[in-house]
């Protein structure tokens, strides 16, 4: 199935019911008064984060979404029945905005957590609201409201703790394989991953995290070269990356410490703060290097590459200093744990 992380959706809250203007009319009881009931309210729609779904595409089919409208009132002081509420389910780590301003309506970012994302209308008042010593028999009633009407924006961020980023063929796909359970496609060609992988790494007992692969970037993805960078995105939520670069290149003209700096380039322009995140350099195909040419290559790539807190050098193919890797990331991940929050399942701003 295909991945799909992004979706523009128009939700209509149902309308509120109408009161209704109605008097009371039985046997002997000729002036028995207003009795008119008011309108149900309309149904709202609220979208809950369901960690069974990891894509979008349900929103690529039906774009449109109304949630059902109140019932009119009714005499004998009937009230409308409200119409019901909408519920949709997104996978967690979903950010829902409004399409006209950009204004972000919610961050679903633990299972079960709730948000109101259109608001239905309050229904309209009977008449017997307004009877008074001075108007005994009102025959005003209100209409009910509308209910919100919006265009939404979802993007889904998938949730991991550390993210991988590098050109086409750098081997991220493969290490992510070594190192985890999950089976990406590889090959022999640049852009065989077009969407983001996960990876569960288990490290120890009761020790484990999980690992991100987005498609490779080259120079100029800012301005839509290649895949671009729309999957940049899957990475602000990480909290350490991996920017594996290959130091046996099979194109002679490659340079591969160049060709980092213009992946750094491009993560710059896309976001500062991603820039910022904590980064490891990772040289990987140290296989296809002779043993008396190795260490001299790999110190001229971290010499050129600049200032980075550390370098691990490794074979995604053969998983040489991977197990080192995996390990040095859980004590990373561990040292620098982000305190537990209270859930909150529910969010009611809209």
């Amino acid at each position: 199935m295909k991945f799909f992380d992004e979706a523009k959706i128009e939700v209509v809250a149902g309308d509120g019911g109408n009161g209704v203007a109605s008097f009371r009319r039985e046997k002997f009881v000729p002036r028995g008064g207003p009795d008119g009931g008011d309108g149900g309210h309309g149904g709202s729609i609220w979208a809950v984060a369901d960690r069974n779904l990891n894509t979008l595409i349900d929103f690529r089919y039906k774009r449109i979404f109304r949630a059902a409208r109140g019932e009119n009132g009714r005499g004998s002081d009937c009230y409308g029945k409200g119409g019901d509420d909408m519920v949709l389910s997104v996978p967690v780590g979903t950010v829902i905005s409004d399409l006209a301003n950009g204004e972000a309506i919610a961050d679903l970012d633990h299972d079960g957590k709730r948000a109101l994302i259109a608001k239905g209308g309050r229904g309209g008042l009977g008449n017997l609201h307004f009877k008074s010593s001075t108007n005994r028999a009102p025959r005003q009633c209100t209409p009910g409201e509308e209910g919100e009407r919006r265009e939404l924006r979802m993007e889904l961020k998938v949730l991991a703790d550390v993210g991988m980023l590098g050109l086409p063929n750098a081997g991220k796909s493969t290490f992510i394989r070594a190192v985890s359970a999950a089976k990406p496609k590889v090959a022999d060609y640049p852009f065989t991953t077009l969407h983001p992988n996960l990876g569960v790494v288990r490290v120890d007992d009761n020790r484990s995290f999980v690992i991100a692969d987005i498609p490779g970037l080259i120079a100029g993805a800012a301005e839509g070269a290649g895949l671009g960078h729309q999957f940049l995105r899957h990475l602000q939520r990480t909290r350490l990356l991996l920017h594996l670069v290959d130091v046996a290149p099979y194109d002679p003209a490659a340079d591969p410490v160049r060709d980092a700096h213009a992946i750094l380039d491009e993560l710059r322009k896309y976001d500062p703060a991603l820039f910022e995140k904590p980064r490891w350099l990772v040289i990987n195909k140290i296989d296809l290097l002779p043993e008396e040419a190795r260490e001299a290559r790999i110190a001229a790539l971290v010499d050129g590459y600049g200032e980075v807190a550390r370098h691990f050098a490794v074979s995604a193919i053969d998983g040489s200093g991977c197990r080192e890797l995996m390990f040095a990331i859980m004590d990373h991940l561990d040292s620098h744990a982000v305190p537990d929050e209270l859930p909150d399942n529910e969010t009611t701003d809209s």
